[in-house]
This record gives C-alpha cells, sequence and structure tokens, in this order.
C-alpha cells in the first residue's frame, strides 16, 4: 500500500496563472512558498528557510479559485504528488509537483491581497469575525463524575 496525499500552507510567490488544454480544460498553475525553521549552527539562532513549490489546480474549479487569489495571499492545500520529465535543449528535465484537490484562502479579503476568505467551494463568501461566531456554552465538570 501507498500513500500519496499532501498537505500544505504558506503564500503565493506568484500571481496564478490560468491557461487551457488543448481540450479547453482549464489548469491554474502556482508557486507556494512554504517555511521551514531550522536552528543554525553558527549563531544558535532559528531561521526560516523557504522551500518553493509549484501547484496545479485543474478544472471548473481552477478558473473561480484564480479570480480571488495574487501573489502573497495566504493558502491551505491538499493534494497528491505528481513527478513529471521532459526534455529541453537535449537535457533531462523533472519535477515533483503538487496537484491541488483541495484549496482554502487563509487570507481575508479586507487584507488587501484580493484572496477571499473561506474555502474554494465558497470562494466568493468573505471569512467570518470572531464577533459573529456565537461563543461555545460553558461546561462545568466535576472531578466526581469522571469514572476512573
Amino acid at each position: 500500500m501507498s500513500i500519496n496525499r499532501v498537505l500544505i500552507s504558506g503564500n503565493l510567490t506568484r500571481d496564478p496563472e490560468l491557461r487551457s488544454t488543448a481540450s479547453g480544460m482549464p489548469v491554474l498553475g502556482m508557486g507556494i512558498a512554504v517555511n521551514d525553521r531550522r536552528k543554525n549552527p553558527t549563531t544558535g539562532e532559528w531561521e526560516d528557510y523557504p522551500n518553493f513549490i509549484d501547484c496545479t489546480m485543474f478544472g471548473a474549479r481552477a478558473e473561480s479559485v484564480s479570480r480571488f487569489l495574487s501573489k502573497g495571499s495566504k493558502v491551505a492545500i491538499e493534494g497528491k504528488l505528481r513527478w513529471s520529465q521532459w526534455e529541453r535543449e537535449g537535457q533531462k528535465r523533472s519535477k515533483i509537483e503538487v496537484i491541488v484537490d483541495e484549496i482554502e484562502f487563509m487570507t481575508s479579503r479586507d487584507s488587501g491581497s484580493g484572496a477571499g476568505g473561506g474555502s474554494a467551494s465558497s470562494a466568493s463568501a468573505s471569512a467570518p469575525r470572531a464577533e459573529d461566531i456565537p461563543a461555545a456554552p460553558e461546561i462545568t465538570v466535576y472531578d466526581e463524575d469522571i469514572p476512573f
């Protein structure tokens, strides 16, 4: 058995590029920077090291999502890895990219980056404000109620 699932969150490194296949299927390409924290052995300080990841989304959702994203938008992505290989000027090249199944916008429209707040399925809705979310009911637990 093998599992090919990827979960990442980061910021778009460039504006998404929407194009189409020969058959007319929309294809959205985007780059995402995901930071990794490592301790610098020389200074002993923790530092961020970016990883740049190419992501591709297909279909009608790709076209819809493209209208809400721009460079700098923070997103969370779930998908799978895909390896591809080609030849350019006699040299073999390859890359691994993430094929996006689900995307969630983590930047609100009010932040000025042009991203929507919510998931791709509700891309036109903005994220709820904290004061609009009802508080959870208070629950009191007594130690003598616990059976162990």
